[in-house]
């Protein structure tokens, strides 16, 4: 079983890497940072949910009574493994290897916070009807797009050690809370 735990996490890791790398061979355009979002949102929960019930059912087919905490560490661990392996391989690739890949992603960031901002103040504006209110939300735009300036912006980096940090310490969350989910319904019945 613990071999298969480790096993399920490489393929974890190695799923990740292709994906990684197919985005950024194939897909790097002007909407890389958008289209790496979405595979972030929408298919690497699902390979990362396929292999931690890949872990927990080879486990489950030995034929030994699991618990809570038997199933937990199964579906955690090869989450972690490959998770800790991507997360790594990502931050070394975008800091040392291809660092306009980064430049490109903090850039189309920034753009996409601007778009963001402006269509926000757009709408909140057509809806408001007063005087005051109106000058209130225009003072708060001008505001925040002082953020967006070249001076605030050069040292911008959402790719470094601590970034990376955070994102992983909210990508623990969600594998926490999935292998949560498959302790709950997969273990046994009777534990022994």
């Amino acid at each position: 079983m613990v071999k298969n735990v480790y096993a399920v996490g490489l393929m974890l890791f190695i799923a990740t890497m292709v994906l990684f790398f197919g985005m950024y061979f194939f897909g790097m355009n002007v909407d890389y940072f958008n289209n790496s979002m979405l595979l972030n949102a929408f298919l690497l929960p699902v390979v990362y949910v396929a292999g931690a019930y890949y872990s927990v059912s080879s486990a489950k087919k030995l034929g030994f009574p699991m618990g809570f905490r038997a199933v937990f560490g199964s579906a955690f661990k090869p989450m972690f493994i490959g998770g800790l392996l991507s997360m790594l391989t990502m931050f070394v690739f975008l800091n040392f290897v291809d660092k306009d890949a980064k430049d490109l992603l903090n850039y189309q960031y920034i753009e996409r916070q601007k778009t963001e901002l402006n269509k926000e103040y757009e709408k909140a504006k057509s809806t408001l009807k007063e005087e005051a209110e109106i000058k209130e939300l225009d003072k708060n735009y001008h505001a925040r797009l002082q953020s967006f300036s070249p001076e605030m912006i050069k040292d911008k980096d959402m790719f470094s050690f601590r970034q990376f940090t955070y994102y992983f310490g909210a990508v623990m969350v969600f594998y926490v809370i999935l292998s949560v989910f498959f302790g709950s319904f997969f273990r046994s019945r009777i534990e022994e």
